[in-house]
């Protein structure tokens, strides 16, 4: 079974065309690919504290998680969020199961390390893959909220892309991160000029070069450590455009590809 994860974040949903969720139908029927999602919910989270009044802290910009923020976070991500997008692929005609890291130890995590002031900040340890592949095996789509447990009970807040990408190490998958942006591109004479075909060497020039800044520096260097753990390739994905995610996986020039040993190109 060839597998794709699709991540998408919390504040990419409000834009993303119906065409999207058609989609990941499409893909699942073509019987090639396996589609895998795993969500964020961030602003929904933000929201919500405020509405319940739960106090939040901050340390060097990130959130400090309790338990009680964390009552909210699962509120948030496995609850409205993850049921959310259940609906809409049915709205679709597809056949999707919402689960949280926490059911069947889907994800088990231990404390980022370094990181113990932020409280129930973690990071997966271990992907509970036969869990997915019995699902996947009843035809279903795999919809994951990244709250993860450990063997004490005790729940974490996964970063979402961490927890994507540690599902798709675990299962050998193509790794997907569904954006509002059409790829990795530099300015060009007022156009972006997107690079369709980036390896290991092209990004760590581009990062010296300030082409690649800011939030995407994290995010590229953590597409490069999955890929020297197991997945195949990592892609970033313009979601907003129309069908832009199937055009994607039939392998048109679509949004920025990622491997280690490829050749770089560019439109």
């Amino acid at each position: 079974m060839n597998y794709v994860v699709i991540k998408c974040g919390g504040s990419v949903f409000e834009q993303l065309p119906s065409t999207f969720y058609q989609d990941i139908v499409t893909i699942q029927e073509s019987g090639e690919w396996q589609p895998i999602i795993v969500h964020g919910g961030g602003p929904l989270i933000t929201k919500l504290l405020q509405q319940t009044g739960v106090k939040t802290t901050f340390v060097d910009g990130l959130r400090v998680t309790t338990n009680d923020v964390l009552d909210v976070v699962e509120m948030a991500l496995s609850g409205s969020m993850n049921k959310g997008i259940v609906r809409k692929i049915r709205e679709k005609s597809g056949n999707a199961i919402g689960v949280s890291g926490v059911d069947g130890s889907l994800l088990e995590a231990k404390p980022v390390s370094g990181k113990e002031d932020l409280g129930f900040v973690g990071e997966v340890i271990n992907v509970n893959t036969k869990m997915l592949e019995n699902l996947v095996s009843q035809g279903l789509i795999p919809v994951v909220s990244p709250i993860a447990i450990d063997k004490t009970g005790q729940r974490y807040n996964i970063n979402a892309d961490m927890a994507a990408s540690a599902v798709a190490q675990a299962l050998g998958a193509k790794l997907c991160f569904i954006s509002d942006i059409p790829g990795i591109y530099q300015e060009v004479g007022g156009t972006k000029q997107v690079f369709h075909q980036l390896n290991e060497q092209k990004i760590d020039a581009l990062i010296e070069q300030k082409v690649i800044e800011g939030g995407m520096v994290p995010k590229v260097k953590s597409a490069i450590a999955a890929l020297h753990q197991n997945v195949s390739e990592v892609s970033i994905v313009d979601g907003t455009q129309i069908h832009g995610l199937k055009a994607f996986m039939q392998g048109e020039q679509i949004g920025t590809r990622i491997a280690l040993t490829q050749e770089v190109s560019h439109v």
